[in-house]
């Protein structure tokens, strides 16, 4: 398997992750168990991270172009009229 299939499908794996954990600490009422699972988002964070940039530094990612301030603008004035 090729080195930059791997580094994907471990940031891929990261994501989904951060996407559970995202969903579970807000729903979570027992502090020691939300602080227990914060501290590991904030691992996963840490290491998407330090993965993402290696990947960006060997061509394996290409992020995609900033979004011009026109389209910032818009996005923001429907996400303030409550249209998104």
């Amino acid at each position: 398997m090729q080195e930059k299939v791997m580094v994907n499908d471990i940031l891929t794996g990261l994501n989904g992750e951060l996407m559970t954990f995202a969903e579970m600490i807000p729903h979570t009422e027992h502090e020691q168990l939300k602080n227990v699972m914060i501290q590991q988002r904030n691992a996963c964070e840490q290491s998407h991270s330090e993965l993402y940039k290696i990947a960006r530094e060997k061509g394996y990612h290409v992020p995609s172009a900033m979004a011009k301030p026109d389209d910032i603008a818009n996005v923001k004035s429907l996400a303030t009229r409550g249209a998104i």
